[in-house]
């Protein structure tokens, strides 16, 4: 039997993507393999956001190409944020390569599997199994618009990705309803800006309609989404999230920057003022919120006193989880065209070394919190013989237990905890 592995890197629409790719191999035949050199078909899903995630891209199909060398059979597909519209200069620079296709352009890659005398399965929605036949997770990532109208001044996702278009609702209320039939407990909807989820559609739903409709799926436990944009985020989703059971008390809501005029740089639409009434409005309507963010330290001419705004704002906020880069800049965006990289490596370094020690002080404060107290943990699979989940809040906890917690809300009593995750006893 053949075998395929698919490589991910990058964001979670990446991540949906291929989970689709690999269920379009196996509906075809093929065999999940564990690690390049088994398969007999790659799948490399790129990001090229940040200048790492690329080196680790083009050091990936180096190797590749060496594998191809001596297996001239070795089949290679390239989707992702690597594949834009100029693929005749990729297939020049990477021969080797027998597929490039944009990203979620699964039309392309059924064309490409047709020729291969692959079965046609236009909606790609079984999810990859494993040997016995079970899904190896109980939570599905479910992509409802594609693109972004939004150009932020430092992000390639737009040129990469194309415009906003949105997937129809009632398609992905079908979706999710066949999920939860396989047995998925928990979907998580996607899009670059999902707050902008129907805007395009002829009646116009928007987000808070979809987690609605959503919200009354049988079997369908719990319900997140992502990624929201502070400028787009409405009272009426703020509402749906406080009111529907199965929707999970978390929201990521990137920051990026605690400075105005850094902000306007960005062109991201919003003043610190504005995000800290958004996080107000949001922790009062919601008390039991969990709040995680974005930000980019060392965007060009990004001062020392700028930088000290955005370590003020994240002191003042809390949140829970920060995720924190290094500005990196992507050749095609506003910021490449019109600013300089003049903030040397070495400060954004230091930049971004204080913002993880203060977020490491205060996460390791509010998970304290929950010490000797019970959660509720939807169980994702196992770790070094640890079972490990997520609390609504999206906290995660790891514990032992002889028994078969796949797919199964567990009550943990937390005895441990850290700045990144909580360990704890089944209570049976």
């Amino acid at each position: 039997m053949a075998r395929y592995f698919v490589w991910t890197i990058g964001c979670q629409m990446n991540k949906a993507e291929s989970q689709r790719i690999a269920g379009y191999l196996d509906s075809a035949g093929y065999q999940a393999a564990t690690s390049f050199s088994d398969a007999d078909l790659v799948v490399l899903n790129t990001c090229v956001v940040r200048q790492r995630a690329e080196n680790k891209v083009l050091g990936t199909l180096g190797l590749l190409q060496g594998l191809k060398n001596e297996h001239p059979n070795l089949q290679i597909l390239v989707t992702g944020c690597l594949v834009n519209s100029n693929t005749q200069e990729l297939k020049r620079r990477f021969p080797h390569v027998d597929l490039l296709f944009k990203p979620g352009d699964y039309p392309e890659l059924i064309a490409w599997g047709q020729k291969q005398g692959m079965p046609v399965e236009q909606r790609l929605l079984r999810y990859p199994r494993n040997d016995a036949g079970i899904a190896p997770s109980p939570c599905a990532l479910i992509p409802v618009i594609q693109g972004c109208d939004n150009f932020c001044s430092y992000c390639i996702v737009p040129y990469r990705r194309g415009r906003e278009v949105s997937r129809p609702l009632e398609e992905i209320v079908c979706d999710v309803e066949e999920l939860a039939r396989q047995g998925i407990k928990e979907v998580t909807l996607l899009g670059q800006n999902v707050d902008s989820y129907g805007h395009d559609l002829p009646e116009h739903p928007d987000l808070a309609d979809l987690l609605n409709e959503l919200n009354s799926i049988n079997d369908l436990v719990r319900i997140r989404f992502l990624t929201n944009h502070p400028k787009d985020i409405s009272l009426k989703l703020i509402g749906a999230v406080a009111s529907l059971n199965k929707v999970c008390e978390h929201l990521e809501l990137p920051v990026q920057a605690g400075d105005n005029d850094i902000l306007k740089a960005m062109r991201r639409g919003y003043t610190v003022e504005r995000y800290r009434e958004l996080v107000h409005t949001i922790r009062r309507k919601i008390p039991q919120i969990s709040l995680s963010t974005d930000i980019i330290v060392g965007f060009p001419g990004e001062t020392e006193e700028q930088f000290e705004h955005s370590l003020s704002l994240l002191k003042e906020m809390r949140f829970d989880v920060i995720h924190v880069a290094a500005y990196s800049s992507r050749p095609g965006t506003i910021a490449w065209r019109e600013y300089q990289d003049n903030i040397p490596v070495e400060v954004k370094k230091e930049r971004l070394n204080k913002i993880e020690e203060l977020q490491a002080a205060v996460a390791s404060k509010i998970n304290s919190q929950l010490q000797g107290r019970q959660v509720e943990v939807l169980v994702e699979g196992t770790k070094k013989e640890k079972w490990f989940g997520r609390t609504r809040s999206n906290k995660l906890v790891f514990f032992e237990d002889a028994g078969d917690w796949l797919g199964q809300l567990a009550i943990i009593q937390i005895e441990k905890t850290s700045p990144w995750s909580l360990r704890g006893e089944v209570k049976k």
